[in-house]
């Protein structure tokens, strides 16, 4: 049976394109102090830039390697022979060397290479020497249990340095690190290990969230009883929790780690050796494995967080995702580390115990660059803005924004409020499967526009078009899609080459299909209005729900919206949309009918919500991202499918199922 992706795309070739109704026209350059010392100062050094990439994509992602550390030079910048392709050929290097090693000569030998600050109220640093001998430890211990190079090894964590210490363990001796999100269940946990075949798995006896414990090691037992590929199965001690352990199989981290050895020379690995398989979530099928190799993936990470985050020596950076998410994987491990910064993480919620945990840490650590979800920015805009009143935020010099497009107002939002109008805010668009940022402002050279995710970075190829794969004019919607390949993009499907040539690669003539909707206007900047599964049918307009949710966003009495729809016999689909209220703010039918008025007024009588429904809060995974999916099944009557194992709250879902009732 063909996925959904497939099916969706079948559908969209006899469709028209995509309505753009919503426009916003404000435009902020870069601060002049920003752009005066910022990495790429001004339109005309980004522009020299972009010249220099478009001559040779080759010699410009050259450039980039030749600032990391190789054990053997590559033979062949790149081989492609679509959808397939080989970046650095021959090359040899180590991601883990390129984190650790290659900064214990100089002055970041004893910089604070990672500080942790648990959700009790902990708080740990290590140094670049401090991780280094951790991760020497750790891949000791793993080659202790017999684990070798190309085998899998399954992280199953909470936000603790160790995850992020397992992770380069496993890169440092060639192992393939799958990191499984914590908030996962044991039955997706399951899919996983097997997908994977993998040999060990790395947990902890729980984590902490909003104050209780989550016991990860009951899910880890449960998941192993159906996974005959893992052999051992690693167990740090965080919370303390009573936990049973299986004699032979289970074995405690502090144990292993006391009885290795401190020095684990780097594996000389190939360019195109698996680096890690990272499942991607909410698929009602078999769990899709994004493989990504090292070379190209770590070439591409390590010069994105340095010119899209314009990150200094000095910088304190702060990415709130879980590693769990590719964002975890690139800019949070992975691209901070390989430029010698100091990265900040953290355990649990935002918002405990208070609703100024975030502003609090920023000003206690002196964080300067902080890069966070949308919803948690419109979650943060709900509760009002007397709460980072509070503390002093002058740290900040750069703010950004992942994981969905943002809306209008909680941009400006963010920008008034938390970065108090002096700090630039990239908004980047890139996925899973991307490895790395693909469309992003450079701070201090691009202008932004709130929602607008701006310009492809240098070396990106990427494009809005048509069903047949023509540009399509500026100003109109499209198909999101990369015409050339990228170092860090994915591979392949682990186990599944002819899912990833189906899904990435037949949908639009020889380019790689995003699944998003976009659009650019009149200067070339990029929207991103979604992806294809959300865009509505009403009337014959294929209408972007971005684009209404932003639309209600503006509203004042407004904090957060989702807009899904349903089915009508009339229209096709009807506009339903979900609305949380500003702190203080009432339900009422008058409040109801005035949202849909605003709409109308605001982009068009076409996309005026037949329903609008107040819900003290949405359905997200515990990354942020609102689940359209449930919402649309709500909506329609119907029951809840598939996978809800990434749900933060699953008391929301409950609730909105019994409103529906």
């Amino acid at each position: 049976m063909k996925n959904a992706t497939i099916v969706s795309m079948e559908k969209m070739r006899s469709e028209r394109s995509i309505s753009i109704l919503f426009k916003e026209q404000r435009i902020y350059p870069p601060p002049a102090s920003f752009a005066k010392s910022a990495r790429i100062g001004g339109k005309a050094a980004r522009d020299k830039l972009q010249a220099r990439a478009a001559r040779s994509l080759e010699r410009f992602w050259e450039t980039a390697a030749r600032d990391l550390h190789w054990f053997a030079p590559w033979r062949k910048t790149l081989r492609w022979k679509l959808p397939f392709v080989q970046w650095l050929i021959g090359g040899r290097t180590n991601i883990a060397y390129n984190c650790l090693d290659r900064h214990l000569d100089g002055a970041r030998r004893h910089k604070a290479a990672l500080i942790w600050e648990g959700e009790p109220g902990e708080v740990r640093t290590l140094t670049y020497l401090q991780l280094h001998r951790e991760v020497c430890l750790f891949a000791n211990a793993l080659k202790g249990l017999g684990v070798k190079k190309g085998d899998r090894v399954a992280i199953y964590m909470p936000l603790v340095p160790e995850a992020v210490v397992a992770m380069l363990s496993c890169a440092r001796i060639g192992a393939v690190h799958s990191v499984v999100f914590g908030g996962f269940s044991a039955e997706a946990l399951r899919d996983r290990l097997n997908d994977a075949g993998a040999k060990v798995v790395v947990t902890a006896d729980g984590g902490w969230r909003k104050g209780a414990v989550l016991r990860l090691k009951d899910a880890v037992d449960e998941a192993v009883k159906e996974a005959p590929s893992v052999t051992a199965v690693v167990v740090l001690k965080r919370t303390g929790s009573e936990i049973s352990i299986q004699e032979g199989r289970d074995h405690w981290w502090h144990r292993l780690t006391a009885k290795a050895a401190d020095i684990c020379p780097a594996e000389r690995l190939d360019s195109e050796h698996p680096l890690f398989i990272l499942y991607t979530s909410g698929s009602t099928g078999k769990p899709k494995g994004v493989l990504h190799t090292t070379g190209g993936y770590m070439v591409q990470t390590a010069w994105t967080t340095k010119h899209v985050f314009d990150l200094r020596e000095t910088d304190v950076y702060w990415c709130t995702a879980d590693v769990g998410w590719v964002t975890g994987h690139s800019y949070l491990a992975y691209g901070p580390l390989l430029n010698g910064a100091t990265a900040l993480m953290y355990e649990g919620a935002p918002l405990t115990p208070h609703p100024d945990r975030f502003w609090s840490m920023i000003a206690r650590h002196r964080v300067s660059i902080f890069y966070t979800a949308p919803t948690a920015i419109r979650t943060f805009m709900r509760l009002g803005s007397e709460w980072p009143r509070k503390h002093d935020l002058s740290s900040l010099r750069l703010l950004g924004t992942v994981g969905e497009p943002i809306n209008p107002e909680a941009w400006r939002w963010y920008k008034k409020f938390i970065g108090r109008d002096r700090c630039p805010i990239v908004d980047p668009r890139w996925q899973t499967e991307t490895g790395a940022i693909m469309i992003s402002p450079l701070p201090g050279a691009t202008a932004t526009k709130p929602g607008s995710a701006t310009l492809p970075l240098p070396g990106i190829d990427a494009e809005v078009v048509d069903n047949e794969g023509k540009p399509v004019p500026l100003g109109g919607g499209g198909y999101l899609v990369v015409r050339r390949p990228w170092p860090g993009m994915l591979r392949t499907i682990w186990g599944d080459a002819a899912r990833y040539r189906e899904q990435y690669w037949s949908q639009i003539p020889g380019c790689y299909f995003t699944g998003d909707g976009a659009r650019k206007d009149k200067d070339g900047y990029f929207w991103i209005l979604g992806r294809i599964d959300d865009v509505l049918n009403v009337s014959g307009h294929r209408l972007s729900t971005m684009e209404i949710e932003s639309a209600l966003v503006g509203h004042p009495f407004v904090a957060e919206s989702a807009v899904v729809g349903r089915p009508d016999e009339v229209q096709g689909q009807a506009v339903c949309a979900f609305v949380t209220l500003k702190g203080g703010r009432t339900p009422s039918p008058e409040l109801k009918e005035e949202l849909r008025e605003f709409v109308s007024r605001t982009i068009g009588a076409i996309a005026r919500p037949a329903e609008v429904r107040f819900t003290d809060s949405l359905p997200k995974t515990r990354s942020g991202k609102i689940m359209r999916r449930l919402l649309r099944e709500i909506a329609s009557g119907g029951a809840i499918k598939g996978d809800v194992t990434t749900l933060e709250d699953f008391a929301v879902l409950a609730k909105l199922q019994k409103e529906e009732e």
